[in-house]
């Protein structure tokens, strides 16, 4: 869970709607966002590319140039956002809360793996070609029920096909936006989802486990938001597309916690109550949404706690 203040961002919030694609235009300059737990989230990065790198790392063949664009644009943005965090000498970038030096010109690594080191982001690289856009290269250590082994080399395509909906209302969109992209025109976007625990790394497919909570009557104290935010940016000298992700994980007990909280659990409620049966079972949530939905009314019905205030 993120020491910052809970729910950064609220896609579940009563101006959204789910399953559509939301695209906002991007900041560059707020590309990658802060991240309080830096180093303890840099050494569960480490940790997984060390003893599940085929899990979390792929590349093809003739990737590399755009890994290594897509990792210098990535060094030179964190030099310039976070002076304090990053520290450059050389070619040897030292993230500075954590203690972790790399060499930004070891050939012996795809730069994907050295960028996957130096950012809570993962990184996935998609090319051009005659089925379209294709993932040719990923650092994907923090997937949500989304198995790199079975997407990597997939078209943008077979990447959402089993997203509801995709093939008829959001493929002709979606391939549009990707064609016609603009190096100065990158965007960005954020969606939700609902799990039983704050772990980051969840590799397994959509197939998810059903009997998530021992406590269907008490979730809130058991249940997870969990929100990506996604950007999509053109590399200037590739044409290829890279795509971050950042993922945010707070528990439902913080809706009591924040001053918009029984708002937003309202409104968390009323999304997953107006879930299709195949958003549903898409987002894991068939078997547990009349249980989610009664922890989120009684949270929502329930006062805001206020925060406690330290005695002088």
């Amino acid at each position: 869970m993120s020491a910052a203040a809970p729910f950064v961002h609220t896609p579940f919030d009563s101006t959204r709607k789910p399953f559509s694609i939301a695209l906002a235009p991007l900041d560059l300059a707020a590309w990658i966002e802060p991240e309080p737990r830096l180093a303890e989230t840099l050494a569960e990065r480490a940790q997984l590319l060390a003893e599940k790198r085929d899990v979390v790392l792929r590349e093809e063949e003739g990737s590399r140039a755009a890994q290594r664009e897509a990792l210098e644009l990535l060094v030179t943005h964190l030099l310039e956002r976070f002076p304090g965090s990053y520290r450059l000498d050389g070619r040897r970038l030292t993230v500075v809360p954590a203690g972790v030096t790399v060499d930004l010109d070891d050939d012996s690594e795809p730069p994907f793996a050295i960028a996957g080191r130096i950012v809570s982001d993962d990184l996935l690289l998609l090319t051009p070609g005659p089925a379209g856009y294709r993932l040719v290269a990923a650092v994907l250590c923090f997937p949500s029920a989304w198995s790199l082994a079975e997407k990597f080399g997939q078209s943008l395509d077979g990447l959402h096909a089993a997203v509801p909906g995709y093939a008829d209302k959001m493929a002709r969109v979606m391939n549009r936006i990707f064609d016609n992209l603009k190096v100065e025109q990158p965007v960005w976007r954020v969606n939700w989802s609902i799990y039983p625990d704050a772990e980051l790394h969840h590799p397994e497919s959509k197939e998810r486990p059903r009997d998530w909570f021992d406590d269907p009557a008490h979730l809130d104290a058991s249940a997870f938001v969990r929100v990506e935010r996604q950007t999509l940016r053109r590399l200037p000298e590739s044409g290829d597309l890279l795509f971050t992700v950042r993922v945010h994980v707070d528990p439902f007990e913080a809706f009591r916690r924040h001053p918009d909280g029984r708002e937003l659990a309202a409104s968390l409620r009323g999304h997953i109550l107006g879930l299709d049966p195949a958003q549903l079972a898409y987002k894991g949530l068939t078997e547990h949404r009349d249980a989610i939905a009664a922890a989120l009314a009684a949270i929502a019905e329930a006062p805001v706690e206020e925060p406690s205030v330290a005695s002088a």
